[in-house]
């Protein structure tokens, strides 16, 4: 367990690939194949497979790590992928381990589902991951706990390498990273409509679902980003807003659903998503269509 790792490799998109499953429900090895090798080519090199965007809480634990071996097979050595790891910690442990024996550089800790949360508890459970994952570990903050407090003193945990803040409290973001000091990176966790904002706060790079569509814009934005162009950055995420707003109605219950049909609309079949995810009607597998055409012939302008 060593912070041994590249993390500039991380400074960058880092793409949540949705879980392609066939008719019967299961995961499509050959669709996961077809996914990851366009999403290679097209300059992704960050990969969280099986992530909240990927259906992390409906998957058994061999499907993420199948999911996992397919992605090391079709990315090759270039890439470098995150597994994400949870529920109860005996579990979560074994999970990142062999997720790590199988291709993985590294393990994101899921947000906490479990009921009557505290900053105490939390810290034991983060702890024992850290102990004994035997790869480092990035953990995902989507909520008060664990608390930027509690985080600050895991930044001191040789195994910890970095944070996925999802709470869109530009201000807090700040300063955990101003008190954090660079002992660790930070990265935004709220995607391309938040990715700009972060980046000005000390984001590293963001994490992205909208990618699975449109890889060229959100590697634009990146880009933009780092070069601290930040009208040619606003630029490009208003031409990736359409899919992100989609996904953010009704509670943001569209996020799975409206990417596996997205993907799909591109030609490589994903399937539906698990119960409890939403199933979609033909209204809004058609204005879906719809925003895919136009999101992909604005990433086809933008790489011409």
């Amino acid at each position: 367990m060593t912070k041994d790792l590249d993390l500039k490799r991380f400074h960058t998109v880092q793409l949540v690939p949705v879980t392609p499953f066939d008719k019967e429900g299961q995961v499509n090895p050959e669709a996961t194949r077809q996914l990851y090798d366009r999403l290679g080519k097209a300059g992704i090199r960050v990969f969280i497979p099986c992530a909240g965007s990927a259906e992390f809480h409906a998957l058994q634990a061999d499907e993420i790590v199948s999911v996992i071996q397919n992605a090391r097979e079709a990315l090759g050595s270039e890439a470098s992928i995150v597994a994400p790891v949870g529920f109860r910690a005996e579990l979560a442990v074994e999970l990142g381990n062999r997720a790590c024996q199988s291709g993985a550089d590294a393990v994101l800790v899921m947000p906490l589902a479990f009921p009557y949360l505290s900053d105490a508890g939390a810290e034991d459970y983060y702890r024992c991951l850290l102990d004994e994952i035997e790869c480092p570990v990035f953990i995902y903050k989507k909520g008060p706990i664990p608390s930027d407090d509690l985080l600050l003193r895991l930044a001191e945990h040789p195994n910890l390498v970095g944070v996925k803040y999802a709470v869109n409290d530009l201000d807090a973001f700040n300063q955990i990273v101003a008190a954090d000091e660079g002992r660790i990176d930070w990265y935004c966790g709220s995607a391309e409509r938040f990715a700009p904002f972060f980046a000005l706060a000390g984001s590293r790079g963001f994490t992205s679902g909208a990618g699975n569509i449109c890889p060229g814009l959100a590697l634009g934005l990146q880009a933009a980003l780092e070069a601290q162009d930040w009208t040619e950055a606003m630029r490009l995420q208003h031409l990736i807003l359409p899919i992100e707003n989609y996904r953010d109605r009704q509670g943001s219950s569209f996020h799975v659903s409206l990417l596996k049909y997205a993907v799909t609309c591109t030609g490589i079949e994903c399937g539906s998503p698990r119960a409890p995810q939403r199933q979609l009607t033909p209204t809004e597998e058609n204005e879906i269509r719809a925003l895919v055409e136009t999101v992909r012939a604005a990433e086809e302008g933008y790489l011409q």
